[in-house]
């Protein structure tokens, strides 16, 4: 009988250590956790902040910055050379192109980094400038005496007379820079401006897509809604660093919109707190209409 009892005793004291040995570990790891506190305002153009109100936060073990990274290293931004290479311009506007690393024909920056001898020296430059100027000829405009009929039957004299019109031409631009405005709107079919614009702009949308799928697949660890104060919160969080961040969607305040990619750091048992504002959003940015004002 104190047999029996005696075992009876020894299997409840097995068992009693047995679960203490579960218990005691998972109550530690529950102590390990950490938590997330966030509050997001957001201030339009001088005005006071307003709390950022049931938008989605997500807690990332990456930013979004090194995600989007990502995304791009997979998918690499349209080459602009390679591009050029591909357009029907002469080579003399290709290079000039490729010098000046843009595609853009049209504003009053283009016309402005015009130089005379860009112009002289580029065909399609050449042409645009001619016939933007074609109303002050007679009025101390250059004018050519070289003859189409002299470049084969006398080239030494037909080249001869261009130098010397080409060189009056740049010395007419030189005098006269204000001749140089408004040519651009003589090379609105060729500019291929509009078309670079709308390949880098899709190539960021696919970007943009990737990186997101890719937070979703790799770097979400939790996400949340704010409520009407523009508070919110992430719990049960092992130890470490992440990112709290935005995306597919902007805190909008008047004519300011932004989004956040903020590292917190979490350590075990305690609660970090995180203001979100301007200051620290990753865009802040004004209406257009505002910014131009």
């Amino acid at each position: 009988m104190r047999q029996m009892i005696k075992k009876r005793c020894t299997d409840a004291a097995i068992l009693f250590l047995a679960t203490l040995s579960i218990l005691i570990p998972a109550h530690l790891a529950a102590q390990a956790t950490g938590r997330v506190e966030f509050e997001a305002r957001v201030a339009p153009s001088g005005g006071q902040p307003e709390p950022v109100r049931q938008l989605p936060f997500y807690l990332l073990r990456k930013s979004l910055e090194d995600i989007h990274a990502e995304a791009l290293q997979a998918a690499p931004a349209p080459d602009v050379n390679k591009f050029i290479d591909g357009l029907e311009l002469t080579p003399e506007l290709k290079a000039w192109m490729k010098k000046h690393h843009t595609v853009q024909l049209s504003g009053e920056e283009f016309t402005k980094s015009l130089t005379a001898d860009d112009i002289v020296d580029t065909p399609e430059l050449f042409k645009a400038y001619m016939a933007h100027n074609e109303a002050y000829r007679g009025a101390g405009f250059p004018e050519p005496k070289f003859k189409e009929k002299d470049r084969k039957s006398h080239p030494e004299k037909y080249q001869a007379e261009k130098d010397q019109y080409d060189a009056a031409i740049r010395k007419f631009i030189a005098a006269s820079p204000d001749t140089v405005k408004g040519m651009d709107l003589e090379l609105v079919n060729l500019n291929p401006g509009a078309k670079w614009i709308a390949m880098e702009t899709r190539h960021a949308k696919m970007v943009d897509a990737n990186a997101m799928q890719l937070a979703h697949e790799r770097y979400v660890v939790a996400r949340t809604e704010t409520d009407l104060e523009g508070h919110g919160s992430f719990s049960g969080l092992a130890p470490g660093n992440y990112w709290i961040g935005m995306f597919g969607t902007e805190a909008i305040s008047g004519d300011v919109h932004q989004h956040w990619d903020v590292r917190v750091t979490v350590r075990p048992g305690e609660t970090a707190n995180v203001e979100l504002s301007n200051f620290n959003a990753v865009r802040s940015s004004a209406s257009a209409q505002n910014s131009n004002e």
